[in-house]
């Protein structure tokens, strides 16, 4: 056999089952398999209402389309009160924020409207510091406004930091770095050495430089740790200590307590009258300024009265104010430049301690 008849017997018997099958159904009453569609009767037919299904179905839809709409509308709404909301927001957020600064814009005002604009300036992370130049009836004065910002924004410098030496403010801020400085406290020579000693109580990093003096005629001033103006009339080393101070020095007359004026000592209102001064005072906001004037020499014909400072530190609001060593030893330095006229005959005085401040 060959391969031909091989291929086409095979195919026989592959087909043979549906070819039987075939046959069958020819020989076989195909009405006994499938009633005729004729003879069946409507009940046995299956229902199909098209319009009504196709009208379900419209209706469905068109609710969805409404539903759709309404939530569509819904969020509109709610998209636009959102918007509104946020405007709203955005505008008490904008108006509370002028009025934070208002306090501060109409503090800075009153301090123009007496002094004028700033002739320098220095504002950084550390210190927010202006300086300004004015002119009295009879004296001419500089003010130093000083916002302290950290604990690095002023430090007393001890001369030499060594008890002792002496040294001018101009030198005091150029040894440490500061971009201004004041004289601050009193001293006293002794006699055939050259040694220069600050007078009264004074404290350095939270320390006596030499123990506690009770006071007699001599004030403290200074800043405790929480970077605020402390002073006055101390007998107990308690008292002083219970204001936290952590730099200051000593002089004489307290000038403003809670914004009156004190007495002033006659000595200090006669001898001299008028000279270069420095004093130093605070705001409500725990704002600094030292007010430092021009002099001429020590016989008290040029520079500023203490009463007439009294007078201009009330005037600016001033809380607290102590007079600092003043004459010749008053010094105002901003960068390398002395900016007052001290009386000595304009010289910088050597001296054992100064306020300096950092930018």
């Amino acid at each position: 056999m060959n391969h031909k008849q091989a291929i086409n017997r095979l195919f026989l018997l592959a087909t043979a089952p549906f070819l039987g099958m075939a046959v069958w159904m020819l020989f076989t009453d195909s009405t006994r398999l499938m009633p005729p569609i004729a003879a069946m009767s409507s009940a046995e037919l299956p229902q199909v209402n098209l319009s009504e299904d196709t009208a379900g179905l419209a209706g469905k839809l068109e609710k969805a389309s409404q539903d759709s709409s309404a939530i569509q509308s819904t969020i509109l709404k709610h998209y636009d009160l959102y918007n509104e909301s946020a405007a709203q927001v955005s505008l008490m957020l904008k108006t509370a924020s002028e009025q934070t600064n208002k306090p501060a814009q109409i503090f800075e005002r009153r301090i123009s409207n007496v002094l004028g604009a700033p002739i320098r300036s220095a504002s950084s992370g550390n210190i927010d510091l202006k300086l300004y130049s004015f002119s009295a009836s009879s004296y001419k004065g500089y003010a130093l406004k000083a916002e302290l910002k950290t604990d690095k924004a002023m430090k007393m410098a001890l001369a030499g930091d060594k008890i002792g030496k002496s040294e001018t403010t101009l030198a005091a801020v150029n040894r440490l770095g500061g971009i201004a400085g004041v004289n601050a406290g009193g001293f006293a020579d002794e006699s055939g050495t050259g040694k220069r000693y600050p007078t009264g109580n004074t404290i350095q990093n939270g320390k006596y430089v030499y123990g506690f003096f009770p006071s007699q005629e001599l004030s403290f001033v200074g800043l405790n740790d929480q970077r605020q103006l402390i002073g006055g009339m101390f007998s107990k080393q308690e008292e002083l200590d219970r204001l936290k101070p952590q730099f200051g020095a000593s002089f004489t007359p307290i000038l403003l307590k809670d914004g009156k004026k004190q007495t002033i000592p006659v000595k200090w209102m006669t001898s001299p009258y008028r000279a270069a001064r420095t004093v130093v005072g605070n705001f409500k906001n725990d704002q600094l300024l030292f007010i430092v004037t021009d002099g001429g020499d020590d016989r008290g014909s040029a520079g500023a009265s203490l009463s007439e400072l009294q007078d201009k530190l009330q005037q600016m609001g001033i809380r607290d104010a102590y007079n600092l060593d003043g004459g010749g030893s008053s010094t105002l330095v901003w960068g390398s430049e002395l900016i007052n006229r001290p009386s000595d005959n304009g010289r910088m005085r050597s001296m054992p301690t100064h306020f300096v401040f950092f930018k």
